[in-house]
């Protein structure tokens, strides 16, 4: 068996700026209180002060996280408060989680540059990587800028592939959020995509969180290009019906000047939107602004937010009641996406509201999946 070693420590620079601000002011204020004239406070006591201050604060460099994973089992130290390692061995591990970083299979499918081909007639673009909000629940958390440079190669290789691949229909901007991209940026992917594919997605969650983005000038902009395209659709992605202020309605409905296709996706997140109530209040409030519910996603194993997770016999269930609550043009599709890369799977099964573990791909195969 193949060992495995690691050591932590807490030495990230954000961490060393914060530890080191906090210790500043706290000292700064102490000493303006010492010099000031009528101050009684003693020389000893301000000593003792600032010397309590830094016991407690210069130690967090000295600890240290050791793991070892072996044939025995898995080790572990957390110094100082840990003398020696501390072992749980195999036979004592009753049950094994699997959180994995890419929840959805994206990289099983990626071709670099952004470009994600998972389906035979459209694939995915991630044209930025930046986002408007981090939503903890999501699959690709980053914060990462785009440099112009990259910007463009990865264009390049977008009408490259598409040239190389005629069956591809359809492209799908992602990202990251591509409505942070400017007006200028967007258009240029649209004049790369001209006589390449008939139809453009673009999913965002920017307006939500930043309405202003959908001003006249963006609004000009896909009527510029929507009959270069058959159908240009845009995704709005809103879990929540508080989410749909009248400031985020008022710029949503600046769309239906427009020709885009609207359509909405929510994640159905645990104690946040899992009633039927949440639900019927959010894909109501969006028909009546002509924006049509279309996928219900149960949410993803993302490491750090499975808190928001709940059973897919659980989901199965809500998802009935919503079908019994909600005209069927008005209900969404209830989807798994599986780490396997498979693409996405109807989670709802109209035979057996149990879920047995094994899921349908769109080839018919069956596949387990881990609930």
């Amino acid at each position: 068996m193949k060992v495995f070693k690691e050591q932590q420590r807490f030495t990230q620079t954000w961490l060393v700026f914060l530890l080191i601000v906090s210790t500043l002011i706290p000292f700064g204020i102490l000493i303006n209180e010492f010099v000031k004239n009528e101050s009684t406070m003693k020389i000893e006591t301000l000593f003792w002060v600032m010397g309590l201050m830094l016991v407690f604060t210069i130690p967090i460099f000295f600890f240290r996280l050791i793991t070892r994973i072996d044939e025995k089992g898995i080790h572990y130290q957390f110094l100082p408060f840990h003398f020696s390692l501390k072992t749980i061995r195999w036979n004592e591990i009753t049950k094994a989680y699997i959180r994995v970083y890419d929840p959805i299979g994206d990289s099983i499918h990626s071709k670099g540059h952004g470009i994600i081909h998972r389906y035979k007639n459209r694939l995915l673009f991630t044209p930025t990587t930046v986002c408007p909000i981090q939503c903890r629940y999501c699959f690709r958390k980053n914060e990462l800028a785009q440099k112009d440079e990259l910007f463009q190669s990865s264009l390049s290789a977008l009408s490259t592939y598409l040239e190389n691949n005629p069956e591809i229909n359809e492209v799908i901007l992602t990202g990251g959020d591509p409505l942070m991209l400017s007006d200028s940026k967007l258009s240029q992917i649209m004049n790369h995509l001209i006589g390449k594919i008939k139809y453009l997605r673009l999913h965002t969650r920017t307006p939500i969180i930043i309405p202003k983005r959908i001003d006249n000038r963006f609004i000009e902009l896909i009527k510029k290009y929507q009959n270069s395209f058959s159908v240009i659709t845009m995704a709005i992605h809103t879990n929540h019906a508080d989410e749909l202020s009248d400031e985020v309605i008022e710029h949503l409905n600046l769309l239906n000047e427009t020709k885009a296709n609207l359509i909405s996706q929510t994640v159905l997140l645990r104690n946040v939107n899992d009633s039927v109530d949440s639900l019927c209040e959010l894909f109501e409030k969006l028909s009546t602004n002509k924006i049509r519910p279309y996928y219900l996603h149960h949410p993803d194993k993302v490491k750090g937010a499975m808190h928001f997770y709940l059973k897919i016999e659980t989901g199965r269930k809500l998802y009935g009641e919503l079908r019994d609550n909600l005209p069927g043009w008005m209900l969404p599709h209830y989807v798994i996406d599986p780490a396997n890369g498979k693409g996405k799977t109807l989670a709802y099964n109209g035979e057996h509201l149990e879920f047995s573990g094994t899921l349908i791909d769109r080839f018919g195969s069956k596949y387990s999946y881990s609930d």
